[in-house]
């Protein structure tokens, strides 16, 4: 048993050191990836962290500069404290994108799966309910489904989370009509599986990297779109705040105390873009066409190594090659695809 054990537990490690491997070339992903975990570490500290309460206000303090005293980024038009509402309001916000995502990711794969394992009629009626939620852009239905449910920040999260169910649906429909057909689940029905069986144990293992990928590059979007909804009123309510609502309340006063928005707005920049950086890091790491190297930094790929040339012949040849060798370098690697070839091509003499 112990020679077993030994012998499976780094075939199961390989693959993610290789994920690993090839996500650390990336280094605009790791940078955002950085990043990311420096936002999230400091908002799961916020509860143990020194600050102010968020809610407290003092009018009499209102608008102070960043780097006033007992204030590091200044105060709001109510005098609230913006660095301890900007952490909060990160908290807030990262919860909600993780959650929306999380969400359109599983409705939308149930219906993805759904379609394309099934077919025919019931594809067609899923496949055609996608194709009414895609007719209309997605902010306006976001803002239509957020005016029917009324303003709030839940109201917010299922409104964004349902606009983004169609992309989930759509990928993942794609990728099981492929795999509805393959032997291995012919195989499985021979066995005597219930469809909800294939569909969870053959089907959902096979696109969940794709359910990844796509869940790790709409997180961004989605704090972005819950950001927007918040800007207009629509998401969080006073006196809680998020990223949003604080860049809307902000907005009044841009001219005469613009730190009450941009501080905010850089906030939101900051974890919008880590947070795609960090998922296309992701997406190219699982992306089988990519484990060759391609996500080495741009280099030169062909490289001379020009020699010495040697005496030419006493009798010249059209074509003479001596020892060519020709290799392939990706990161420490070295493909030899040629090694010492030698010919020497001549003109033929025909005579008559």
């Amino acid at each position: 048993m112990s020679a077993g054990g030994t012998a499976v537990a780094p075939a199961r490690r390989a693959p993610r050191a290789a994920f690993l491997k090839l996500f650390a070339r990336n280094r605009l992903a790791a940078a955002g990836g950085v990043i990311l975990i420096a936002v999230v570490l400091v908002a799961a500290l916020a509860p143990l962290l020194p600050l102010q309460d968020p809610y407290a206000q003092d009018t009499a303090q209102k608008f102070l500069r960043p780097f006033s005293a007992g204030h590091l980024l200044g105060t709001d038009h109510l005098g609230r404290d913006i660095l301890s509402r900007l952490i909060w309001g990160s908290v807030l916000s990262l919860i909600v994108g993780v959650v929306a995502s999380v969400g359109a990711a599983f409705f939308g794969s149930v219906i993805g799966i759904t379609a394309g394992y099934f077919g025919g009629r019931i594809d067609n009626w899923l496949m055609r309910a996608i194709d009414m939620l895609m007719a209309f852009p997605y902010i306006l239905l976001a803002l239509a489904i957020v005016a029917a449910l009324g303003p709030g920040l839940t109201n917010a999260l299922l409104a964004v989370a349902v606009v983004n169910i169609p992309f989930f649906a759509r990928n993942i429909r794609g990728v099981t009509v492929s795999l509805a057909h393959k032997e291995f689940v012919d195989a499985a029905r021979l066995a005597g599986m219930t469809d909800l069986r294939i569909m969870t144990s053959e089907i959902l293992p096979n696109v969940l990297p794709l359910i990844v990928i796509a869940m790790s590059t709409t997180v961004g979007w989605m704090i972005l779109e819950t950001a927007g909804l918040s800007f207009l009123g629509l998401g969080s309510q006073p006196p809680v705040a998020d990223l949003g609502s604080m860049l809307g309340e902000g907005r009044n006063a841009l001219i005469t105390d613009p730190h009450a928005s941009i501080v905010p707005g850089l906030m939101i920049f900051i974890i919008v873009i880590s947070v795609n950086l960090l998922g296309d890091g992701i997406r190219d790491a699982l992306d089988p066409r990519l484990r060759s190297g391609a996500l080495t930094r741009p280099m030169a790929r062909t490289l001379v190594d020009r020699e010495a040339a040697p005496e030419p012949p006493a009798d010249p040849a059209l074509l003479d090659v001596q020892d060519l060798r020709t290799e392939f370098r990706v990161g420490s690697r070295t493909l030899q695809a040629l090694s010492g070839v030698t010919f020497r091509c001549t003109r033929a003499n025909v005579s008559d």
